[in-house]
């Protein structure tokens, strides 16, 4: 264990901090969490008494300023991840950001440069990849079970907000709801995006997708009324890669299943994998295979040593998977050198290809990336 511990702040007292940032850090014995920050002190005050934590503020601008803190982690509403993490970066602090960080991907790689030229890790909050199952998968891949890849199927579906009175936050409403706004792509689809470029192991090169608006009016908090909410129910996309392989995605927040919903489907010349992320029967994924010689899906057992410290398939998906992610993120900036996956320049890959089906789907035609810089 490294002598000096690396002291985390927390931007952030809502419902993700509480299950799965602040338990993923406290995880790991080379970590000390040093403050919640919430601009609703009482809440931060609550959260940080719950897990005995030192200090809570809501005072952001003076926390990310602090010489004893070298991890930023922000766990706020999106809106305001591009003001938190360009600030941490300013004061030279490693960030951890769930997604994404701006809705132009060009902001994010701005971003991105400034904390390469300091010396900065980043991290964005793509849980999905740090998931025994998806990293055993990546390890099959890398070993060449596929082979050589065809096809990748990503879905993210989930029936969460199906029902028009259960609520969503008023920050993932845009305020012009003339058209379609994208909110589904980009929260719930960059995951398995993000995936489907780390398996096929290339860039995203041309897209045609479509957006739809399944139920118009739903619940805001703070608001006791329907609100007319033109925002992407769902979503689907074909797209293909830069080394030829074609694939598809599908994601939704209104169709019937169990959270997160997540499964990703890599197919090839020697075999095929099918890892579905979805908390079902008390299990919180599996993984199964087959080859041209076998060719019915059999379930494989996830090695011990994909999984955190402590963690067991039937451990909760929130905490199981995240602690993967921390610890990870942990492990390169104690290495120091190059290796750091899942940062804000896969951010702006990511989040290219969501702005890139969004243009699809307003002028209807397939969209070539990389876009304009």
């Amino acid at each position: 264990m490294p002598e000096k511990k690396l002291r985390v702040a927390v931007l952030g007292a809502g419902r993700w901090a509480n299950m799965a940032h602040i338990p993923g850090w406290l995880r790991d014995p080379r970590v000390e969490v040093v403050a919640l920050c919430d601009v609703e002190l009482p809440l931060a005050r609550e959260m940080a008494a719950g897990f005995n934590l030192p200090e809570a503020t809501d005072d952001w601008q003076t926390l990310i300023s602090r010489e004893d803190v070298d991890v930023i982690d922000i766990v706020t509403p999106s809106d305001t991840h591009h003001q938190l993490a360009s600030a941490a970066i300013d004061a030279g602090k490693h960030v951890l950001c769930e997604k994404p960080v701006a809705q132009d991907f060009r902001e994010t790689l701005r971003l991105s440069a400034l904390a390469e030229s300091k010396g900065l890790k980043t991290k964005l909050g793509f849980t999905f990849r740090y998931t025994p199952g998806v990293q055993y998968a990546k390890s099959l891949i890398d070993d060449g079970f596929v082979g050589k890849p065809f096809i990748f199927n990503g879905y993210e579906q989930n029936s969460q907000w199906i029902n028009p009175q259960t609520p969503l936050r008023r920050s993932q409403m845009r305020e012009d709801q003339s058209q379609i706004q994208v909110v589904s792509l980009e929260g719930y689809g960059a995951p398995i995006i993000d995936i489907g470029r780390w398996w096929v192991d290339a860039e995203y090169s041309s897209v045609v997708g479509t957006m739809r608006n399944f139920v118009p009016e739903r619940m805001v908090y703070g608001s006791d009324k329907l609100t007319p909410m033109n925002i992407d129910d769902g979503d689907v996309f074909i797209a293909e890669f830069a080394n030829g392989v074609i694939g598809s995605v599908q994601t939704s927040f209104v169709t019937v299943g169990n959270f997160p919903g997540v499964e990703a489907r890599i197919f090839g010349d020697k075999g095929a994998i099918i890892c579905r992320m979805v908390e079902e029967f008390g299990v919180a994924e599996t993984i199964k295979v087959a080859t041209p010689d076998s060719v019915e899906f059999k379930e494989l057992t996830i090695p011990d040593k994909f999984y955190p410290g402590g963690g067991a398939p039937t451990e909760s998906w929130r905490s199981l998977f995240y602690a993967n992610l921390i610890k990870d993120f942990i492990d390169e900036i104690f290495e120091g050198g190059p290796r750091n996956q899942g940062n804000f320049v896969d951010g702006a890959a990511v989040q290219e290809v969501i702005n890139a089906v969004e243009l699809s789907c307003r002028e209807r035609r397939w969209v070539d990336l990389p876009l304009e810089r």
